[in-house]
């Protein structure tokens, strides 16, 4: 179950503007009966179906009485002014409640009336509703509208003169993609002060040339800024010939974007001033704000509706013509182009901004978002989404404020562009310690590899890969596969550069035998085209060209790469062979052409071709081999569908969380579950286990053995006791138990060594063999559930053969994590073995994904081993630990 409401928080509305929504209590009932008031006669109308005052009153007496059972009220403030009102009504004894909803005259058509709706959605859910009815006066067009547009299953009927709304409230996708719809418009609204400003004022633009305010003056003025441009500096008449006015108050107009680079003291009385003046955006650059000034700052800008990068960051630029934007104190000011860019670091933003520039890759804009206490790497990807220019997106993300919603985000934009980050963070000093297989499995790295792998994020490992990836995807075709030809003009080169393409995951395979016989015919004698194709030094400008092409040209290459070496008889004859690469035409050219120049000095670099292209060169093969194989999985990931979360049949959720909450009632502090609870949780999800007995001493374990014994009559014995995780390490598991005797000395085995610390044991029958796997499922408490699947047994942590994705977990996400471990030949039939049972496979990661899902409490869920055959999936031992936590909807529409 999500959780209610928190007790405000902030949310966009389509025309970029805030609104505050929380529960109304009975301080709100003067508010609320202005707003009625001051309703025009006919919107009364449409709210009560009559134009009567005295309906405004009975209905702000209703919100203002506390504590009601069934009953949910929201309002929305702007400006301290209560602007809209959604309340539900529970009706006694069923799970549908009755909705009322009400906005201000001056804020319609700003999708306030959507907004509050999903709010009331949310926390109706938590509180178990499951369906909204509302009547509806038929001429009430925009309430219609309103409920036709919010993405869930909705119906009406006619009733006279007006409708019967029914709206049922079970969120699928097509409900988040309505949700995601608005809230990129929303974003990119509340963006556009920010990154495309009409006008600017830089507080704090010192007289000192080592001010920060002043370089960024300096740098606005010489990028040329298309609008007006001011100062604020009390101590000054001008700055870097700019009017300079001694306070934000005493400017001639209110700047829609303020940069501040005042001292950390001064930063929220100045966000007071702007906010008090009608600034719609702050970019703060000072760093080094308490918590005191930090909270401060943020709770000015959502008073007022502003939005903020920063604080502790370079600034922002846009090169956009109709812009030209510099808002930052770096260097040297970006060139212009296509290039979205974002960073935490200002020193990676400097980087990445110097790398793109010597590539001749332009940017678009360039945000630093330093501390990032509200615009985040989510919003800079809507806002490229939909600006008409960004073709590239580059991340570099220290931290996620809502990963589950930038995975969203990113997997949308990523179908348009490229979008490449920097994978930060991977060492073992990041690893959460746990106890369970599949929380110990479950590292930091790979839970954010899991995010890049769906959303389609190419995640390189440093800013040289991430130049390296960036020169190849914007100036090349992306390869169909990764069947690489390996060109180069001498032979120990190509060697290098072919291992180099295998080692990145790449293949470079024998060339079909027509294919060799018209390379060959195209070089000097001597050369060799087995793939890396060996020219010889003595290759000459035309060849060369006419041996790309061809590689080029036939379907079964995906990717040429050329490595050249600098040869005497080249420098002799004057015949320079990079010459076949620039000069090549690229018409009838169906492969990604790259090039390895062994004597370059820059790690990359683009070579203009004829017709205005361009073609990689960098200077060491594996750099190459690993910008093709990003490619290559950029493919991939385009090719693939993006997959459905399916309905399951046999999942009772409301049992399962009534479970949940019975134990934590027992036991506030959560913890380790027993045999029972575990046993009742995967019944409840439909996920098959081993049938089990529980004994508490000898006589019921003789018992259990002789019903549960199987046709050969073998069992196995587990002890147990709260908190035993491994029991094969502490020696706590009896197998191949074959007759009554044998099962009472393991017992006794079992009290004598263990004691009054075990509370029973679990008696099984002994499982038929198959392919030990392991499946789980970890709640991270930044990227929400994670469900894991591989190699199981008692080497599961040891081999590491895992695979890992985010749930909830699409059809696709499933059989990606099924087939990626090394272990899944073993699943598809190996050696002479048949293969297993892949449907039942399925099926249990999709219920441990719905399971993570549906109860945050559920901190790990651990089955291993599961053990897999041709005739079906059984998990044989799980364990699962439960907290007394609650999970915020990572969907809903909210600011940070």
């Amino acid at each position: 179950m999500i959780e209610s409401q928190p007790p405000q928080v902030h949310a966009l509305l389509t025309d970029g503007s805030t609104v505050r929504i929380r529960r109304a209590g009975p301080d709100d009932r003067d508010e609320i009966l202005r707003l009625y008031e001051a309703m025009s006669p006919e919107n009364l109308r449409l709210r009560f179906f009559s134009t009567s005052r005295r309906s405004a009153g009975a209905a702000a007496d209703r919100v203002s009485e506390q504590d009601r059972p069934g009953y949910r009220a929201l309002v929305a403030e702007s400006a301290d002014r209560i602007v809209g009102l959604a309340e539900y009504e529970a009706v006694r004894g069923t799970a549908t409640a009755e909705i009322a909803l009400a906005v201000a005259d001056g804020h319609h058509h700003q999708g306030l009336g959507t907004l509050l709706l999903e709010h009331l959605v949310d926390a109706a859910r938590g509180a178990g509703i499951t369906t909204f009815t509302a009547d509806v006066l038929s001429d009430n067009s925009a309430a219609l509208k309103v409920f036709t547009d919010l993405g869930l299953r909705a119906s009406r009927r006619c009733e006279g003169p007006e409708y019967h709304c029914t709206v049922e409230l079970i969120r699928n996708e097509e409900y988040l993609a309505a949700c995601d719809e608005r809230g990129r418009t929303a974003d990119a609204a509340s963006l556009r002060p920010l990154l495309r400003p009409r006008s600017v004022a830089v507080v704090g633009a010192g007289t000192k040339p080592g001010s920060v305010g002043r370089a960024v003056l300096r740098n606005l003025r010489r990028a040329g800024f298309a609008g007006p441009l001011h100062a604020v500096n009390p101590h000054a008449q001008a700055v870097e010939r700019t009017p300079s006015y001694p306070s934000v108050t005493a400017l001639p107009q209110p700047p829609e974007l303020a940069v501040v680079a005042v001292p950390a003291g001064a930063v929220p009385e100045v966000a007071e001033e702007c906010g008090k003046t009608g600034v719609r955006a702050l970019v703060v650059l000072t760093s080094g704000l308490d918590a005191g000034q930090a909270a401060a700052l943020l709770a000015t800008v959502r008073r007022y509706g502003m939005r903020l990068v920063g604080p502790n960051c370079l600034g922002i630029s846009n090169t956009e013509e109709r812009v030209r934007l510099d808002a930052a104190f770096a260097a040297h000011r970006p060139l212009p182009g296509t290039a979205g860019v974002a960073v935490q670091s200002g020193g990676v933003g400097i980087a990445l901004l110097g790398g793109l520039s010597r590539l001749g890759i332009g940017v678009s804009s360039f945000v630093s978002l330093g501390d990032k206490y509200d615009v985040s790497g989510n919003d800079l990807l809507q806002w490229w989404e939909g600006d008409g220019t960004t073709d590239l997106a580059l991340l570099h993300l220290e931290s996620f404020g809502n990963p589950r919603a930038f995975s969203r985000t990113a997997r949308r934009v990523a179908r348009r562009m490229p979008v490449l980050t920097v994978d930060a963070g991977r060492s073992d000093a990041g690893r959460r310690a746990a106890a369970s297989h599949t929380a110990a499995a479950a590292t930091p790295t790979m839970t954010r590899q899991a995010l890049f792998t769906q959303a389609g994020v190419t995640a390189t490992r440093s800013i040289g890969e991430l130049l390296d990836t960036a020169a190849l995807l914007h100036s090349q075709p992306l390869p169909a596969g990764t069947r690489v030809a390996v060109v180069s003009n001498a032979g120990g080169a190509g060697v290098l550069a072919a291992d180099a393409c295998t080692e990145a995951g790449l293949s470079v395979p024998e060339l079909p035998a027509e294919l060799v016989t018209d390379v060959l015919e195209l070089l000097p004698d001597g050369a060799s085209a087995a793939n890396p194709i060996d020219t010889t030094a003595a290759v000459g400008e035309a060849p060369l060209r006419a041996c790309v092409a061809r590689l080029a040209a036939h379907g079964g290459v995906d990717a040429v790469l050329v490595v050249l070496a600098p040869t005497a008889i080249s420098a002799a004859t004057g015949d320079d062979p990079v010459l076949a690469l620039t000069h090549a035409a690229p018409a009838g050219r169906s492969s990604t052409v790259a090039a390895v120049l062994l004597d370059q000095a820059e790690s990359v670099r683009l070579l203009h071709t004829r017709g205005g292209g361009a073609l990689p060169a960098y200077a060491d093969p594996q750099a190459a081999a690993r910008a093709l194989a990003h490619a290559a999985a950029r493919t991939r990931w385009l090719a693939r569908s993006p997959g459905r979360v399916t309905e399951l049949p046999d999942v009772h959720t409301p049992e399962a969380e009534a479970l949940v909450a019975r134990c934590l009632e027992t036991g506030p502090g959560g913890g380790w579950q027993d045999p029972r609870t575990t046993a009742d949780l995967l019944d409840h999800y439909g996920i098959p286990q081993l049938p089990w007995a529980w004994a508490e001493d000898e006589e019921a374990a003789v018992i259990a053995a002789q019903r549960l014994a199987g046709p050969d009559g073998r069992v196995v014995m587990k002890a147990y006791w709260p908190g035993l995780l491994h029991k094969t390490e502490h020696g706590a598991v009896h197998l191949d138990l074959q007759n009554t005797s044998q099962v009472r000395a393991a017992h006794r085995d079992l009290v004598t060594r263990f004691g009054e610390l075990m509370t029973g044991v679990v008696v099984q029958p002994l499982a038929d063999r198959g392919v030990e796997l392991v499946a789980g499922a970890v709640q991270d408490e930044v990227f929400g559930p994670l469900v894991l699947f591989g190699l199981g047994g008692t080497a599961t942590e040891l081999l590491a053969d895992h695979a890992a994705r985010l749930a909830p977990l699409s059809d696709q996400d499933v059989r990606e994590m099924i087939t990626s471990p090394r272990c899944a030949p073993l699943l598809f039939g190996y050696r002479g073995c048949g293969p297993v049972d892949i449907k039942g496979l399925e099926q249990l990661l999709l219920r441990l994904s719905r399971m993570a899902c549906d109860l945050p409490q559920l901190a790990e869920i651990d089955l291993n081993p599961v053990v897999a055959r041709p005739g079906g999936v059984t998990a044989l031992d799980v364990r699962v630990r439960l907290l007394p936590r609650r999970a915020r909807d990572p969907y809903l529409r909210r600011l940070r």
